[in-house]
């Protein structure tokens, strides 16, 4: 085990100074040395899958002693690889600000028509459609309200018609009917209603 650990220890180091190498690399040759530092890291997580079956192998008093450096070595492996994804997220980001830059550069800008228009007629459409169901709610409303009225009268009609059963009751009954006031039931005979 010590050996390959030795050998996996000294690939990281190798790394970390090729790390270095990614800054000052020409565009040309980044690429290369990007996919140099991967195949590296991909070989070392495939050691380190060897190196943990042997770290269990080991003695009982050795063992977490050599697990605990297989982690270690893990971790900056792990470290190396997050470092390469975030030089390649920033490149691709710096790349396509120099694209961005260079449409923009490269665009040939032109005066604006004598026609500008403002495409509304969706907002237009949604308004007006609001105002008619505005309009619609109103007309049901009040719709409801004198069918509610017309129900009122009937009640009242036939109230007053179950309790009438002469002539003089009915025709008190047509005046408060006729003017709908107060006033008309006092000159109704008391023994009427």
């Amino acid at each position: 085990m010590e050996p390959l650990y030795q050998q996996t220890h000294k690939q990281v180091h190798e790394i970390q100074s090729h790390m270095g190498r990614l800054e000052t690399a020409d565009k040309q040759s980044l690429h290369l040395v990007e996919n140099e530092i991967q195949a590296s890291i991909d070989q070392i997580f495939s050691r380190l899958e060897r190196l943990e079956i042997l770290s269990s192998k080991e003695p009982p008093n050795k063992r977490q002693n050599a697990k605990l450096r297989v982690d270690q070595l893990k971790y900056d492996v792990q470290h190396l690889q997050t470092a390469l994804r975030n030089f390649q997220h920033r490149r691709y980001a710096r790349e396509q600000q120099e694209r961005q830059r260079e449409e923009l550069l490269s665009r040939t800008f032109t005066t604006n028509d004598s026609d500008t228009t403002i495409p509304m007629d969706e907002s237009l459409q949604f308004n007006s459609s609001l105002h008619s169901i505005h309009h619609g709610m109103d007309d049901l409303i009040g719709g409801g309200h004198s069918i509610l009225e017309g129900l009122r009268a009937q009640r009242l009609t036939l109230k007053v018609g179950s309790l009438l059963e002469n002539r003089e009751k009915a025709f008190c009954f047509g005046l408060i009917q006729q003017f709908n006031s107060v006033y008309i039931l006092i000159m109704c005979p008391p023994n009427i209603l």
